[in-house]
């Protein structure tokens, strides 16, 4: 309590006007305290909108990555098509050219005194 309250006139009024100043005080304190608050979560706020921009760009990002390795392997896809199809044409070329071989190979061409073919 207030010492001066002793003092019947002069006591109470001092006393209440300490108490005030006191108390004005602390609201100051407390008003700065929230100020220092709001201005955190205002920090806290703004970092996390930043990580959630981030986090969007990051995911942007997996969805090209992830578009351009179906297009490698659809590319990869049609190349072995390709492989097989020219294979194919391959072996038959090769299947018509012993054709052709044998066909041919009844035929018999007279060689010049040279030992050239005519």
């Amino acid at each position: 309590m207030c010492r001066d309250a002793a003092t019947p006139k002069r006591g109470a009024p001092v006393c209440f006007v300490k108490h005030v100043q006191s108390g004005s005080v602390l609201a100051n304190q407390a008003g700065a305290t929230m100020t220092e608050i709001i201005g955190a979560v205002k920090r806290v706020s703004e970092i996390i909108g930043e990580i959630a921009q981030a986090s969007a760009e990051q995911s942007g990002g997996i969805d090209q990555i992830a578009l351009a390795v179906s297009q490698m392997d659809a590319v990869t896809q049609q190349s072995a098509a390709l492989v097989e199809q020219a294979s194919a044409a391959a072996q038959s070329l090769e299947s018509q050219a012993e054709s052709l071989r044998l066909s041919v190979a009844v035929f018999r061409v007279a060689e010049q005194a040279s030992g050239e073919p005519a």
